[in-house]
């Protein structure tokens, strides 16, 4: 068994065919045929159905453990370099869209100056999306909303968010200043799906209150929630980030009482140790948040202390550190 074998598998895995795994590896078909035929042979099962392109089941299982053996090499080889000198390497950070559109720009200016070395892929997706990708090793770290269920993540608040009702101005609700989950009742809302953190928090507190909210639409992703709302289609329940600074004010944003806030993290995963490029990425992002979040309306700062230390950050994933 060698690295090209678990390449070749891992981007058949990615990509669904071998042809599309070859273009991806800048190779030939035979090549990554070649190579995952011969990993077959030296587990003793079929990883590949190659009808459909998919991986078996055991294929599945040599996948997740593929990526940590290629994500440890990764480290190894930016850990290295950083202890020779600046730190370097490559960091793949998932990111929240309603957290993303404030926070990236800052990370991205801090980290080309402190960092200048380390190359930030950054991939804008869903808590519900993210947190498999974190799990499996596709990701190096994650902003996410809270809680986070998976047993092989582990996460660390970093803000707390109030949520608003974002009413166009010609709805029935256009004309209060305030409102709570009870002045909800029967009045078809924008929602996520049942199963996302941020519905069953809100369908949670909407029982205590005695109301079921009533979805119009649901979807999961709060930038097209709040993107729907803006566009005159109907009142959704967001939380404050996904309001935009730069809206024409055709939407209204109403504060909803009554509700718990949703909670935004940091997640890594568990028994990982990140490489030196993430545990700097990790303490930038602490750097921000506790710049940005005190100027946001209905934005709370939970990060202990207001802002890690470098040594705290880092202790996420170094050898001794914190691994709870």
């Amino acid at each position: 068994m060698d690295l090209r074998q678990l390449a070749a598998l891992t981007a058949v895995a990615d990509h669904h065919s071998f042809s599309a795994a070859a273009r991806a590896l800048h190779t030939v078909q035979s090549n990554v045929s070649t190579h995952v035929a011969r990993l077959e042979r030296e587990v003793g099962a079929s990883l590949v159905d190659r009808a459909s392109g998919q991986l078996t089941e055991a294929g599945e299982i040599v996948v997740v453990r593929a990526r940590r053996v290629q994500a440890e090499l990764e480290a190894l080889t930016a850990d290295v370099a950083s202890s020779l000198g600046e730190i370097s390497g490559q960091v793949r950070l998932g990111i929240i869209g309603t957290t993303g559109r404030w926070l990236v720009p800052g990370l991205l200016a801090e980290m080309a100056r402190s960092h200048p070395k380390v190359r930030l892929i950054t991939v804008d997706a869903t808590t519900t999306s993210l947190v498999p990708q974190l799990a499996a090793g596709r990701l190096d770290l994650a902003v996410v909303n809270l809680p986070v269920a998976d047993p092989d993540v582990e996460v660390r608040g970093l803000f707390d968010e109030d949520h608003v009702v974002l009413v166009p101005a010609a709805h029935a609700l256009a004309d209060k200043e305030r409102l709570s989950l009870v002045d909800l009742t029967d009045i078809p809302v924008l929602l996520e799906p049942v199963g996302t953190g941020f519905r069953d928090d809100l369908d949670a507190d909407a029982a205590l209150a005695g109301v079921t909210l009533v979805p119009q639409a649901e979807v999961d992703g709060m930038r097209l929630l709040a993107s729907l709302a803006y566009q005159g289609y109907g009142a959704a329940i967001l939380p404050a980030s996904a309001i935009v600074e730069w809206a024409d004010g055709t939407a209204l944003v109403i504060p909803l009482d009554g509700t718990r806030p949703r909670s935004v993290g940091l997640a890594t995963r568990r028994r990982a140790q990140l490489p030196a490029p993430a545990r700097a990425t990790v303490d930038i992002i602490h750097k921000v948040v506790s710049a940005d979040v005190p100027t946001r309306p209905g934005l709370h700062l939970t990060l202990a202390g207001g802002r890690a230390d470098h040594s705290s950050a880092s202790a996420m994933s170094k050898p001794g550190g914190p691994s709870k």
